[in-house]
């Protein structure tokens, strides 16, 4: 039987997620008695499966456990991203702030691994965040318009008009502030029905 949630094309799997635009790309690996070999990104089978952008930007951060960075989005830039883990495991997280979208507000997430070898695919036009669960991650993401200093702005991570539900880090719930590492700037992000976005 068909699944018409998920396309192949290539080495690649792209599923679609409760949320309309929002993807997981799986990639196919090789591996042998010397490692393992495997696409991450290709043009042609990414238009196949749903993703059409042209990627500008490539950016690589690495955070300790209970880091928490999110949620972030460009106003006036808005950015499409495709993020992977390289080291570790995080909880990636993106929110829909189409305001003419029907899931408005709403959030999709996925567990993404250096293992399970899972990219998320956030379409303009959403915030995005992510939770560290290993002792580090490294993750590393393409964006289809570059950083604008000026126009980044961000959202509440606990916002509970949203209602993420964040996992726990050592046993502690993510939602209690002091279970997990914030910067200054998402310490103090506003919720979401403070702001007047358009995209």
């Amino acid at each position: 039987m068909k699944d018409e949630n998920k396309k192949i094309s290539g080495n690649f799997t792209f599923s679609q997620t409760s949320i309309s635009g929002v993807l997981l790309v799986e990639s196919r690996s090789y591996p042998d008695e010397r490692g393992w070999f495997m696409e991450t990104y290709k043009r042609s089978d990414f238009e196949v499966g749903g993703i059409g952008c042209t990627f500008v930007q490539d950016n690589h951060s690495r955070s300790s456990k209970g880091v928490l960075r999110g949620l972030h989005y460009q106003k006036k830039h808005p950015q499409a991203k495709l993020v992977r883990v390289i080291y570790g495991e995080i909880f990636d997280v993106c929110v829909d702030l189409r305001e003419d979208s029907p899931t408005f507000g709403k959030w999709v997430s996925a567990v993404l691994t250096a293992d399970n070898h899972r990219q998320m695919f956030i379409p303009r036009g959403f915030a995005h965040g992510f939770l560290t669960l290993s002792d580090f991650a490294e993750i590393i993401y393409k964006c289809d318009d570059e950083y604008h200093p000026g126009d980044e702005a961000g959202i509440m991570w606990n916002d509970c008009a949203i209602g993420i539900k964040w996992p726990p880090v050592d046993g502690c719930t993510s939602h209690d502030p002091s279970a997990i590492i914030l910067s200054s700037k998402d310490r103090n992000n506003p919720p979401l029905n403070s702001l007047f976005i358009s995209f």
